[in-house]
Formats: structure tokens, C-alpha cells, sequence
């Protein structure tokens, strides 16, 4: 299988694989999705009870929602991740799941009302390149005399274990469409051809379909007057597949790439080991 990278930013990536089959593209979708490890909160201490400011006035640390909500909340907030720095804490050489550096982040919330508690407001313990990308995710509103004081921490974990390890999103492929305008074959994923992926999308996976393009489509219609025909052909190429996926910040589309390929190595070659030992 040949990977070709056909566009690409800091959090998505559209792919083109090559000399392949949809079950090896759906194994790299289930990586992408389940198994590819990110930093997220897993554990939220709470401070109850008053807080007394340095000008005198009190707050009392409690909010509109319930602590299970907020903790859920934090939980989906997307959290900076060093793979080659952290390790998971059950498996960590340092510490042996105690926590350390090396496998925990921890994270502060010092933050009084009036006033909308976001994500900018997680203070890390340490570096402060471990903040939050996105600043702007909103956690809970907290009215006059409000106060909410909690420590996080922050572990490694995979999307098969929860949602908030998840660190890719909209993971699709689809087969390589075929065009034919007559008898001139195009390449659909070319920006010069006006590709209509409502109208000119065969459904057929190998034969040939002709499907009349729609005057009421813009695309199909620059289609039209381009290439002086009102119908196309249409098919798929099972060996050739786009996939498209997008990151939660967590990760760049990159490492995601690469950790996932790594794991669909290991796997196929510990199959391999296993395979030779049974012959």
C-alpha cells in the first residue's frame, strides 16, 4: 500500500492510498479512530467551601451545574500531547502509576464570578506551552459571588477507552471516482475539473454507470459548459482510496498519521511472528 498525501493542514489531512483494498483502509481508519493515544483530563479534585478574596469579599466555590458535568466537560477539553514524551501511567517506568511528569499533567482552575470559566482558564503545573490550544471553550458560567477552585490531572488514553481519548474526528473514505466525458477520461480530484460529488458519485463499485449531470447545480454546470456534454461517466477504483480525517487540536494531522501507521506496523508484524511460530 503506497500513502500519498493530497492535502494537508496543523488538523486535518486528506490521504490517497494506492495498490490497496477497502479492509486495509478500514484497519487504518479503526486506528485513527480507537487506538492512536492522547493526553486528556481523567480526574477533577473540587474545593468546597469559601474563598475569601485579597480585597475581603467571600465566594463560595460551588457553581450552576454539577461537579460529574464540569468534570465531564474538562474531560472533552482538547489537551496539548507529546507522544514521544509521555508514557501511560500504568506502564510508566518512572513512577510505576504514581504519577509523575513523565506521565501525568496537571492542571489549575482558580477562576470568581461573575463570569464564563473557559478553557484559557487551565493553568498548567509546569510548562505552559501545556495549555489548551483552543482557549475559547466554554466550561460554566458563574454568577456574582461564585467560585470555582479544582485541580485536573491529565493522563494518556485511547479513543477505545473513551470518547475524550479520541483525538481524530470525520474519518471517511471513499473509492477513487472515475470520469469520462465522452471519450476523454478525467481526473476527478484535479482542481481544474469541476467534480459534482452529489451528482457525478457512482454508486456501482467497478461497472461503468453514465449519469446526466443537473442544470440547476452550479458545479454541473461549469461541468457542462468546460466539456460541451450534459451527461458523464462514471465508476470506482477499489484499489485506489480517498480517506480524509480531521484532530481535535490534541495532535497534529501528522503525528496522528504516523503514530497510526506505527501501530498498524507492530500489529501486522507481531501477526506475522505469530503466523510463522503456528507453520
Amino acid at each position: 500500500m503506497k500513502v500519498t498525501v493530497l492535502a494537508k493542514a496543523d488538523e486535518s489531512m486528506r490521504l490517497l492510498l494506492d495498490e490497496t483494498e477497502p479492509s486495509y483502509a478500514n484497519a487504518l481508519r479503526r486506528v485513527l479512530v480507537s487506538d492512536v493515544p492522547k493526553m486528556a483530563i481523567e480526574d477533577v479534585e473540587f474545593h468546597l467551601g469559601p474563598i475569601r478574596a485579597d480585597d475581603g469579599k467571600e465566594y463560595e466555590s460551588v457553581g450552576p451545574l454539577f461537579d460529574e458535568m464540569i468534570a465531564h466537560r474538562l474531560g472533552l477539553v482538547p489537551i496539548p500531547t507529546d507522544l514521544a514524551l509521555y508514557n501511560r501511567r500504568e506502564d510508566c517506568p518512572t513512577c510505576h502509576g504514581e504519577g509523575c511528569p513523565n506521565c501525568t499533567i496537571i492542571y489549575s482552575v482558580n477562576k470568581r464570578g461573575p463570569g464564563v470559566v473557559t478553557s484559557a482558564d487551565l493553568e498548567p503545573i509546569g510548562d505552559a506551552k501545556l495549555r489548551p490550544k483552543d482557549s475559547k471553550i466554554p466550561i460554566v458560567k458563574l454568577g456574582d459571588g461564585q467560585a470555582m477552585l479544582i485541580y485536573a490531572t491529565a493522563v494518556l488514553g485511547s479513543g477505545k477507552d473513551h470518547a475524550k481519548w479520541q483525538s481524530t474526528h470525520g474519518v471517511g473514505y471513499r473509492y477513487y471516482p472515475i470520469l469520462k466525458a465522452g471519450s476523454k477520461t478525467l481526473d476527478a480530484l484535479d482542481p481544474n475539473v469541476p467534480f459534482c460529488e452529489s451528482h457525478m458519485q457512482s454508486t456501482s463499485t467497478e461497472e461503468e454507470e453514465t449519469l446526466e449531470l443537473s442544470s440547476d447545480c452550479e458545479t454541473c454546470k461549469k461541468f457542462m459548459d468546460q466539456y460541451k456534454v450534459d451527461s458523464v461517466k462514471a465508476a470506482n477504483d477499489p484499489t485506489r482510496i480517498v480517506m480524509e480525517f480531521e484532530t481535535d487540536g490534541s495532535l497534529s494531522a501528522k503525528a496522528v498519521l504516523l503514530a497510526s501507521l506505527d501501530i498498524l506496523a507492530k500489529r501486522f508484524s507481531e501477526l506475522a511472528t505469530q503466523a510463522s511460530a503456528l507453520a
